[in-house]
């Protein structure tokens, strides 16, 4: 099974370091660095708001505990979204290359 997963970051810096490690070490074939989203959301019983950058990374299932272990080594926040989503159709030429990229 084929996955995106979801991860918000503090800023561009932060998104490519995890978006590199994690496609270097082939636990991702691909991941999209998308700026300017504004996240709304309460964090410590206070509503809060922020500018973040978000990442689609795309991967398979079988790759996920080790993908997420990865960015909550490299990321700096308490709890950071790390949320699968499985892909249910796709490119059978693209789904091929996205496993053929990883490990």
């Amino acid at each position: 099974m084929y996955q995106i997963v979801l991860c918000t970051c503090p800023n561009q810096e932060v998104a490519k370091q995890i978006a590199t490690e994690l496609v270097t070490d082939k636990l991702a074939a691909c991941v999209n660095i998308i700026p300017g989203i504004t996240s709304i959301y309460y964090w410590q019983g206070e509503l809060t708001s922020d500018d973040e950058v978000q990442l689609l990374i795309k991967t398979q299932n079988c790759f996920f505990s080790a993908l997420k272990l990865k960015i909550n080594e490299l990321h700096p926040y308490d709890i950071p979204e790390i949320i699968a989503i499985d892909i249910q159709q796709g490119d059978k030429n693209y789904l091929n290359w996205i496993k053929g990229s990883l490990k």
